[in-house]
């Protein structure tokens, strides 16, 4: 089993940037493909992004596609989003997950078995 906590998140401007971590406790971290996912309130959790167990196949919303990046250091049990020119619609709770399905990139909730509690993301226009 597999335990996710997020960090990274807060407040800022329009066009700021931040860097979410996800750190993972469990030995079989590279064994999981990882994703991150955000839910704004009053709306249901949407995709965001996604990095295969080896890191070499990545997905991206198109949401985020040019802005957000993931990736992963399986070394030190952490995955991140790097996410630029943020704008207020992305403002929501951005949560980490890990899925079995160690050999792609998974694009659906249902698909990961693992969450973390979330961290805050707003941001300001």
């Amino acid at each position: 089993q597999v335990q996710l906590g997020e960090s990274g998140g807060g407040l800022v401007q329009a066009g700021e940037s931040l860097r979410l971590s996800c750190a993972a406790s469990g030995r079989t971290f590279s064994g999981y493909a990882m994703g991150w996912f955000r839910q704004a309130p009053g709306k249901e959790r949407e995709f965001v992004a996604s990095i295969s167990w080896s890191g070499g196949s990545t997905y991206n919303a198109d949401s985020v596609k040019g802005r957000f990046a993931i990736s992963r250091d399986n070394a030190k049990n952490t995955v991140y989003l790097q996410m630029n020119s943020l704008q207020p619609e992305d403002t929501a709770v951005y949560y980490c997950a890990a899925s079995l399905i160690y050999y792609s990139a998974p694009r659906y909730a249902k698909q990961y078995d693992y969450w973390g509690q979330g961290t805050q993301v707003t941001v300001s226009s």
